[in-house]
């Protein structure tokens, strides 16, 4: 679905699914009628790339309209609270991420009127962004394992790192890293996200950050930086000479960011099912595989929406307690 005419066929879309008896949704092979897909940013990111994607491949499939509605603002506070309140028949869905349903959990949980836990669904996951560790020129380290030695002889208050922001994912894996390898580091939150970060590293504002791939590796490949670790299982292709965290001493550390498919908390079972199945088929067809790969992104889809659903709980778990160990706070 191009972008251009989204207002009027969300106009349509919505209007359509209001008139639609809620039994529909059940008898029908899903999509019967437009689907809305809320994003919770505005229109280039990663997510919004993964919902496009989403998007354009099942109007092809189906010939439904299907309208990608991007709600940004507080830290994706605004979209989760409509797609909660969004009717709970399978014709709106939401695409979010580690940060807005597992971090923001815990950093944002006064301000929720609802934990997305309870407001939202799991269908599935959709993919998984590789992330580097990399650092500024002036750091005499190539790896991982010479950074830490190095990092851990400067005075404290002198080794700096960047992120997008207080309690985003770079934040907390660089607590996670300065715990992990023994030294005193300083945060430095960057609210323009990469397009202030990299600039940051690369005129030596910082010493280290977490970036993902499609973000920061033409800063590698032109010297401006170097990646001295990445956070896959394996190396990647595009970086086959930098070390995993793992290979470094350091596995577990490190995140590949995740976009997964949600839909509002009471779907009936059987639409739920029938959403992940299609979803699920299309992802894992080839075509949406490189597709994708040209974002350096990789298809990950879970077998059924409960173990998604378990998914997240864990990363809920696991980044409310870096959180809570470190008491960190948003303002």
């Amino acid at each position: 679905m191009r972008t251009g005419n989204a207002a009027i066929v969300l106009a349509a879309a919505l209007g359509v699914g209001a008139a639609a008896p809620a039994t529909a949704a059940q008898g029908d092979a899903w999509p019967a009628r437009p689907v809305r897909i809320i994003v919770p940013y505005a229109p280039g990111g990663a997510t919004d790339i993964t919902a496009r994607h989403v998007a354009n491949r099942l109007h092809e499939l189906t010939g439904q309209p299907i309208v990608v509605d991007n709600r940004a603002g507080a830290s994706g506070i605004i979209a989760i609270d409509l797609a909660a309140k969004s009717t709970a028949d399978g014709y709106t869905l939401f695409v979010g991420n580690v940060s807005t349903n597992a971090i923001n959990e815990t950093t944002f949980a006064s301000r929720f009127k609802v934990k997305p836990s309870q407001a939202l669904t799991g269908v599935t996951n959709l993919i998984e962004l590789p992330h580097m560790f990399v650092a500024n020129g002036t750091v005499p380290a190539s790896n991982m394992r010479d950074f830490v030695a190095w990092a851990k002889k400067q005075p404290a208050g002198k080794v700096t790192y960047g992120s997008s922001g207080v309690g985003s994912y770079p934040h907390l894996d660089g607590v996670r890293l300065a715990q992990a390898g023994g030294f005193q580091a300083t945060h430095v939150p960057y609210k323009g996200g990469a397009a202030q970060m990299l600039p940051g590293i690369a005129s030596g504002e910082v010493h280290y950050m977490l970036i993902n791939l499609a973000s920061g590796l033409s800063f590698v490949q032109s010297g401006r930086i170097k990646a001295i670790a990445v956070t896959t299982d394996k190396r990647l292709p595009q970086l086959p000479d930098v070390p995993t965290m793992g290979e470094m001493g350091f596995p577990g550390i490190g995140t590949n960011a995740w976009n997964g498919m949600f839909a509002p908390a009471g779907v009936p079972k059987a639409v739920l099912n029938g959403i992940h199945a299609r979803v699920k088929s299309l992802m894992e067809a080839p075509e949406m595989r490189a597709t994708l790969a040209k974002s350096f992104m990789s298809v990950v889809v879970n077998d059924s929406p409960a173990a998604f659903d378990k998914f997240v709980r864990d990363e809920i778990s696991k980044w409310g307690k870096v959180v809570r160990e470190n008491d960190i706070k948003v303002e």
